[in-house]
């Protein structure tokens, strides 16, 4: 989608748009620890892999995933 289908798809001023585009092009280690967060909770509940089966994790493993 371009930026203007964006904005108008979500109502949303097209500046805001671009500006959102900008930050995540400057990789900002923010999104790059959001991304490594994830990846870790999808590999401890067996979803990393293609054909990965879902299993469960305690509560405690959930909390030190995304409380890191």
């Amino acid at each position: 989608m371009t930026p203007e289908e964006i904005a108008a798809g979500y109502d949303l001023p097209l500046e805001a748009v671009q500006e959102a585009i900008a930050y995540c092009q400057s990789d900002p280690p923010e999104i790059k620890e959001d991304f490594e967060r994830e990846e870790r909770f999808f590999k401890a509940i067996g979803l990393d892999k293609p054909g990965g089966k879902l299993k469960p994790i305690p509560p405690e493993e959930y909390l030190r995933i995304f409380n890191s």
